[in-house]
């Protein structure tokens, strides 16, 4: 039985489609056609999705990891740290056909909302859109990591407003209580050591 907040209307959707196999390509655009989207994007490529982003706002990015010259990695790459705003933010699932942890920790890296395995399953991509669509995560733009906020129990996607369980760390980065150490003097501290008793 579903809840009203499970429902999300993606008929004012405007979600864009990457995938460089055009057999994949029509059955994803069948498969989001069937969850109400009326206006889809397709490219064949990530660099004309990288062209397109740039002139064009999209609500979703359904995007293939495997793609030659720039793949999926690359485009979620830059789309997190090079393109326009409000583009940067655009909720973005991944797909992969070999779900390696390798390439897993490289999609979730870069800055994806979500990784979705091949053979895709309408069932479980439409609970990854509707996870996106009901909470609204902070974003991350750090030197290592641009991207949704991902400091959250791991107990699957919360179901709080704002995105966060009562028990979450803040989501707010306050100033520095004291000074970083330097890795020498981390080492300093963990090595063993004599003492006189």
């Amino acid at each position: 039985m579903s809840k009203a907040s499970d429902k999300v209307n993606l008929a004012h959707a405007t979600v864009l489609l990457v995938d460089d196999q055009p057999t994949s390509l029509d059955l994803l655009g069948s498969i989001v056609q069937g969850f109400g989207v009326r206006e889809q994007l397709k490219c064949h490529s990530a660099k004309e999705a990288v062209e397109l982003v740039q002139r064009r706002a999209v609500d979703l990015i359904l995007v293939d990891c495997a793609m030659p010259e720039m793949d999926g990695y690359d485009f979620v790459h830059w789309l997190r740290r090079e393109a326009p705003e409000p583009a940067r933010f655009t909720p973005v699932i991944m797909i992969l056909g070999h779900a390696a942890r390798t390439r897993v920790a490289r999609g979730r890296d870069c800055g994806a909302s979500f990784i979705v395995a091949k053979p895709l399953t309408p069932a479980v991509l439409l609970k990854r859109i509707v996870w996106l669509g009901g909470e609204m995560r902070q974003f991350v733009d750090a030197d290592q990591y641009v991207g949704p906020d991902r400091r959250v129990r791991n107990y699957g996607p919360p179901p709080g407003e704002d995105g966060r369980r009562g028990n979450d760390l803040s989501g707010e980065l306050g100033e520095a209580v004291e000074a970083n150490m330097d890795q020498d003097d981390i080492d300093m501290m963990m090595k063993p050591m004599k003492v006189s008793l």
